[in-house]
């Protein structure tokens, strides 16, 4: 499964529509589940976690579990509770990380810890987190909860790996990119594996799937970090240049300071440690990431896992759901939000 496709060129800019009109009968499902068991006799749980779930987010991960299925010809029902599952988890993060990173916008509006505080966030979170394990556990398979539990168990260590290199001028690219392995592309990759396993199909196109996932979750997380030194708020719809302020050592940062002269090499060290992080410090920065290109390189390494991401899937036939599966990968590169 390793041929390459050169996809045919269309007109205008890669969409998500056609894996959402693809998958949007089986969403509907998939987002009844998410209803019902984010349900609580504590009506805050639910309050709180409506505010994240109904914020307009892609839901990309559980559409990526019930495009899977259509490409691997599942015609059974149980993909719909793990793609609710897969949600709850990315949901669950989320709360947990805006809490660690002290967020105050998401999706265009404030954050569920700055509504709510910080206590009532991280509970709701593990609240969700437990959700998942239920649905994990009454679809009944082994390996479903073991491919699932062990992405929630590699999400934390990412995140947890994220915060220690957090402020380390001298992180790696090898070791940015093993972080967002695990904080993003883990959950992505078995989201989209599960679908094979469902259907009871062979271990090489679980793995292909799992290939798919992954390098689509790495693709879509360097489009992001991207997107932090490329877009406005408005675009992005949370605060432009968090990753800046936080001192996160993201690939137009790496690439930056490496590219770097002694003088931008200094501001570098200074703006990462958390001593230069005004609005003037910010524009700096970006013009420094500009100068050297960083951005542009950091979308070409995202084209580069997408493509891989696009090969995976290349000995599957062809039809509307290898089509919408292409189109998402391109659409995570070339997106601006």
């Amino acid at each position: 499964m390793s041929a390459t496709i050169h996809p045919l060129p269309r007109r205008g800019a890669p969409s998500l529509q056609p894996l959402m009109a693809l998958v949007a009968e089986g969403m509907n499902s998939v987002n009844a589940v998410i209803l019902d068991r984010m349900q609580s006799r504590i009506p805050l749980i639910p309050t709180l976690a409506g505010h994240l779930i109904a914020g307009g987010g892609k839901r990309m991960r559980p559409m990526l579990t019930l495009a899977g299925a259509a490409l691997v010809g599942y015609g059974g029902s149980r993909h719909y509770q793990l793609a609710a599952a897969v949600e709850f988890i990315h949901t669950a993060t989320l709360l947990h990380d805006d809490v660690v990173d002290g967020s105050d916008m998401r999706r265009g509006k404030q954050t569920a810890n700055i509504v709510y505080g910080n206590p009532a966030t991280v509970l709701v979170g593990d609240f969700l987190f437990s959700r998942s394990f239920e649905l994990m556990v009454e679809d009944g398979s082994i390996k479903v909860l073991r491919i699932l539990s062990n992405a929630a168990a590699v999400i934390t260590e990412g995140e947890v790996d994220q915060l220690v290199a957090q402020r380390q001028i001298e992180t790696s690219e090898e070791r940015y990119l093993s972080i967002i392995n695990g904080k993003t592309a883990a959950l992505f990759a078995a989201a989209c594996r599960v679908a094979a396993v469902v259907a009871e199909r062979p271990e090489a196109e679980e793995l292909a799937l799992d290939s798919y996932g992954r390098n689509l979750g790495i693709a879509f997380q360097l489009a992001d970090d991207a997107i932090d030194y490329d877009s406005d708020t408005a675009e992005m719809g949370k605060d432009a240049g968090d990753d800046f302020r936080e001192g996160k050592m993201t690939l137009p940062v790496i690439l930056a300071y490496a590219r770097g002269n002694e003088a931008e090499r200094s501001f570098w060290k200074e703006a990462i440690a958390g001593d230069r992080n005004s609005d003037a410090d910010l524009a700096h920065a970006i013009t420094l990431i500009r100068k050297h290109d960083a951005v542009h390189a950091t979308r070409e390494r995202a084209r580069h896992y997408a493509q891989r991401a696009i090969d995976a899937i290349a000995a599957f036939p062809g039809g509307d759901a290898k089509a919408a599966m292409i189109e998402a990968a391109e659409f995570a590169v070339a997106r601006r939000f």
